[in-house]
């Protein structure tokens, strides 16, 4: 009958750790932030690099944070995060008169509208496409763009 109540309890013990790590899993990817990870040439990725370096510790008073899968393509703070990715490919719309567009910091954006009420911005007239989408709290906020214009005006140069 020992054998018995040792596998009953060994079982119930597995149970829980199972549960616990499952719980503490769930915890972790609801403020997992996943994003995809640009492919820029090596000279695009070079400016990157450079700007991923100088990127500030704080936007909006947000913390910074790695995203998933970690590089230096991508960065974001917050939860919901707003999300950095460096060598986009050029925006169709980018040029184009009727596009949206601010100027903020020296740096000049198009942005487009996205889901749930988030805005994607992208920079224009540089040399690597810097995308930044905002979520809904901060989708109409200068403040992330301000934060980040240093930054980018210092590591990547004007041009197309």
């Amino acid at each position: 009958m020992r054998f018995y109540r040792r596998r009953a309890v060994l079982i119930a013990v597995s149970t829980a750790a199972c549960v616990s790590a499952a719980a503490v899993y769930a915890l972790i990817s609801a403020t997992d932030d996943t994003v995809a990870v640009p492919v820029p040439d090596a000279h695009v990725a070079g400016y990157c690099r450079a700007l991923h370096a100088e990127l500030p510790r704080e936007v909006a008073g947000l913390p910074r944070h790695d995203l998933k899968p970690g590089s230096e393509l991508t960065a974001g703070w917050g939860n919901p995060a707003i999300v950095l990715r460096c060598g986009v490919p050029r925006p169709a719309a980018d040029g184009l008169v009727s596009t949206p567009a601010a100027e903020v910091g020296g740096v000049s954006w198009s942005f487009e509208e996205g889901a749930h009420g988030s805005v994607r911005l992208t920079t224009t007239l540089r040399k690597a496409y810097v995308e930044l989408t905002l979520p809904e709290k901060y989708a109409h906020d200068a403040t992330p763009l301000a934060d980040l214009a240093a930054a980018v005006k210092h590591t990547i140069p004007e041009g197309i």
